[in-house]
């Protein structure tokens, strides 16, 4: 039985003035697949997911998202299609409350799936639906626990430690609903043992969820990506699962610093 593709991008390519960052980048995800990006510093990962997530667009080249043509499309459009991220620099309402935060998240995308319904309503109707829905509730307890927060509900966000604060970013782009998330390095400033528990719970919580994600640390790479794709100089040299990745001579010597007939750490 053939895997549908949640996320796809067929020969993007990005400039910024004379300097090429995208050259004709091809990636295709599985729904439910955890996809890796990795690559050196300058390869294009960031610039690449900014084109799938909206903030920019390519100069050639299309994305789709779950068959359909989004290329182009802003990133509030693509989030009521189901297109949700995260950030290396938490993004937090660190003003409200845990428990806020991640009401609104569920808030925003139970909106956004309402047929027939508008994220911008009249604030009357806003500030109705916000103080009493219990459907909104009880969405943001269940990703409140998953997220091991409980005993922080009514804490403010930017009084959270560091990794709880990831937890919480985490937590915000799938509590939104998102089908597909874009992870920005995800365990980025943590140590081991707090990017471990990370990990664990991100493998939990996205069960059912398509993930591609940058990160720079290889033990996360490999502990948390079915497969794998490497980018270099703005093209995707190799895609595979952890395994063949590390494998991959032209990954060894591009990327894992490796001299070709020495064996990868």
């Amino acid at each position: 039985m053939k895997t549908a593709t949640a996320l796809k991008v067929e020969g993007v390519a990005r400039r910024f003035g004379a300097t090429r960052i995208l050259n004709g980048v091809d990636l295709s995800v599985a729904s439910g697949e955890r996809h890796a990006v990795i690559g050196p510093n300058g390869a294009g990962k960031s610039t690449l997911f900014n084109v799938i997530g909206g903030a920019l667009r390519p100069d050639a080249g299309k994305v789709w998202l779950e068959g359909a043509d989004v290329t182009g499309r802003s990133a509030h459009r693509l989030a009521r299609a189901g297109l949700g991220r995260s950030f290396q620099t938490t993004r937090v309402f660190s003003r409200l409350t845990v428990f806020e935060n991640l009401r609104c998240a569920v808030w925003c995308g139970v909106a956004a799936a309402r047929k027939g319904s508008r994220v911008l309503e009249p604030l009357s109707k806003c500030a109705l639906w916000w103080r009493h829905s219990r459907e909104v509730d009880e969405r943001a307890r269940r990703v409140l626990v998953d997220l091991d927060l409980e005993h922080a509900a009514f804490v403010l966000a930017g009084a959270l430690e560091y990794g709880a604060q990831r937890r919480l970013d985490l937590g915000i782009a799938l509590a939104s609903g998102a089908r597909t998330l874009l992870l920005d390095e995800p365990t980025a400033g943590m140590n081991r043992d707090e990017a471990a528990r990370v990990l664990a719970w991100l493998r939990g919580a996205s069960v059912g969820k398509t993930l591609l994600v940058i990160e720079h640390d290889m033990d996360a790479v490999f502990a948390l990506a079915d497969r794998v794709s490497v980018l270099v100089q703005g093209r995707v040299i190799a895609t595979g699962t952890p395994a063949e990745i590390r494998a991959d001579e032209r990954v060894r010597e591009a990327y894992l610093g490796v001299p070709l007939g020495k064996e990868a750490p």
